[in-house]
């Protein structure tokens, strides 16, 4: 059975209050914390996916490859949830070109957009999509395919979106020319079921077209790291977590 996706994870300065501005922005709580993570997540039952913030030593450079697109229900909700999160602290990145979203910044300035109503978005909690940057989105979404499960809609245009098999947000990959220079600091974790093997998945999703990579884990203590990371076929962080149900 493959791996599918459980959890956003969102490089910080301060894990404990980005976790919490993100929790009042959602109206998600905390699910899990310690000295080294923050955890938010949706009540249960409800759709969307968890968020994990975690501290790291490196300041944001340039535009992140990947973000979150936020639902709204209607014009008054886009206008009303985008007030609210300025007045919270967000900052609102001016576009060139008019469009019907609407680009903020977090307080560590990670861009997520909150976008007008649009019915296929209907369902999937207050996180629509998470939207990745690629240069061959057809073939970047059949890779994620592989590695989150869920069915593909990708017809050789500049978007490719991915509808998961968990309830919450689309995965939609957006073409861009621009090249990866640095780790993202946002990316996606995904694991296999309690009855499968971590070794065995991760070797399916090589042969899909994923590396390893090494982004200091090697340095931990012994034991400490039970993930493996990997690099998706654009240089994409991505981590596979220990199995479970």
């Amino acid at each position: 059975m493959p791996t599918r996706l459980t959890s956003v994870v969102i490089d910080c300065a301060d894990q404990r209050a980005q976790a919490r501005w993100w929790g009042e922005a959602l109206g998600w709580g905390i699910s899990f914390e310690n000295e080294l993570e923050s955890d938010i997540a949706p009540a249960p039952g409800e759709p969307g996916i968890e968020l994990v913030f975690g501290p790291v030593p490196e300041a944001k450079s340039g535009w992140n490859r990947v973000h979150l697109d936020l639902a709204s229900r209607d014009a008054a909700h886009q206008a009303e949830t985008v007030a609210r999160l300025e007045a919270a602290g967000a900052r609102r990145i001016e576009l060139d070109v008019e469009r019907p979203w609407v680009v903020l910044a977090d307080p560590e300035g990670n861009e997520f957009c909150v976008l007008e109503h649009r019915d296929e978005y209907d369902g999937l909690g207050p996180i629509a999509a998470i939207v990745m940057q690629a240069h061959d989105p057809a073939a970047l979404g059949a890779f994620w395919q592989q590695a989150g499960a869920g069915e593909l809609r990708a017809e050789g245009g500049p978007v490719a979106t991915l509808t998961l098999t968990t309830p919450g947000p689309f995965l939609e990959f957006i073409r861009t020319d621009e090249p990866k220079t640095v780790k993202n600091r946002v990316h996606l974790d995904v694991r296999p079921y309690a009855a499968d093997d971590q070794a065995a998945e991760v070797e399916r999703l090589i042969k899909a077209g994923a590396r390893h990579t090494e982004i200091g884990q090697s340095e931990a203590p012994k034991g400490e790291v039970t993930w493996v990371v990997l690099a998706d076929p654009e240089g994409n962080e991505v981590c596979v977590l220990r199995p479970q149900d």
